[in-house]
């Protein structure tokens, strides 16, 4: 039996040590399903991220757990996913309510109900909340961004885009970090501009305007490591937006319809990043309030002369600073790097 709003379902999946939990809310007249990913890290009393994994139109809540996989990053790096489920829209098809086909459903108050719900059950950080997704599950990121920026750290999405005219209506409340990952041959989505979407550069674009970044991306090519995917990837960064935001784009050339790294290709999909592990390094370095600040660097050096690039531990993972924990400081001071170790 669905119970009333707010309250949930808990189905334990018997895989994955059951960490998988099949739950339920009731919003805006209509039960909706999802699924959560708790690691096995976790413990009630310790305010853990929460990663939101839109999937796509057509798609599911458990396609995209599979196909969009972080859950491995989860285990290790500590933090919990929901996977919500799409309801149908006019013809019969799961979908993201963003604009298309006459869809009446209130998935930004959904999203913002889940976050309530979730946060009763399990010790969520309110600073660090964070959407993705896959085709119309981007296009819903980009609606969070600007819709639901209150309690939307930063959003990454893949093969996603923004439909026209959503610039002229899309003002966050704070610096919104952006990740973009679209191959250049997309047939879906394409790279340019369609009938119904912006340019993916014209997207950046109005982001990096947004942020106040850089003019100028940093601009470098992936290694080329799998010369068989029939693509290639090239890296570009907007830094020292305001609240130290940046925005990122992995252009996938000739790229397609794909999630980069999946275990279930889709067309022409990249194998020479992990699109799961790029967007977790991206959500990891910032909260709410912007780049995630580190502590105790005073007299490290001149704080005036250097610009703070990356947080790296002793292991060589981008982390958050911990205390009493050793870590690598890397600065860059004109065009030199300085790595500094701090105990």
């Amino acid at each position: 039996m669905k119970k009333l709003l707010l309250s949930l379902i808990f189905l334990p999946v018997l895989t994955l040590a059951q960490q998988t939990i099949n739950a339920s809310i009731t919003h805006g007249g209509i039960t909706r399903d999802y699924m959560l990913y708790v690691p096995n890290s976790y413990v009630a009393g310790n305010q853990l991220p929460l990663v939101f994994n839109f999937h796509g139109y057509s798609s599911n809540a458990f396609q995209q757990m599979w196909y969009g996989d972080f859950r491995a990053i989860a285990d290790t790096a500590g933090f919990i996913i929901v996977h919500p489920e799409g309801t149908l829209d006019n013809s019969g098809i799961t979908h993201w309510n963003v604009g298309w086909g006459g869809s009446n459903v209130d998935d930004i108050g959904f999203t913002s109900a889940l976050i309530d719900s979730i946060s009763v059950e399990f010790s969520i950080n309110q600073d660090r909340i964070y959407s993705t997704g896959m085709s119309n599950g981007g296009f819903m990121s980009y609606q969070l961004a600007c819709e639901l920026s209150d309690r939307i750290a930063a959003i990454a999405s893949v093969t996603g885009s923004m439909n026209l005219g959503w610039f002229n209506s899309c003002n966050p409340n704070h610096p919104m970090p952006i990740m973009e990952i679209h191959g250049t041959s997309d047939p879906t989505v394409t790279y340019n501009t369609s009938s119904f979407t912006e340019s993916i550069p014209d997207i950046m674009d109005f982001w990096k305007n947004f942020n106040n970044c850089s003019n100028s991306p940093i601009t470098t090519n992936v290694p080329n490591s799998n010369t068989t995917d029939g693509c290639t990837a090239e890296h570009q960064i907007w830094e020292n937006g305001n609240n130290g935001v940046a925005v990122e784009h992995y252009k996938i050339i000739d790229g397609e319809h794909s999630w980069p790294g999946a275990l279930f290709p889709n067309g022409v999909t990249n194998q020479d990043i992990n699109a799961s592990e790029k967007i977790w390094e991206f959500f990891n370095k910032y909260d709410i309030n912007g780049l995630i600040n580190p502590t105790n660097i005073k007299n490290i050096t001149d704080e005036k002369s250097v610009e703070l690039i990356k947080i790296i531990d002793v292991l060589g993972k981008v982390t958050i600073p911990k205390p009493n924990t050793p870590l690598f400081y890397i600065y860059k001071d004109g065009t030199v790097e300085k790595r500094i170790l701090v105990k």
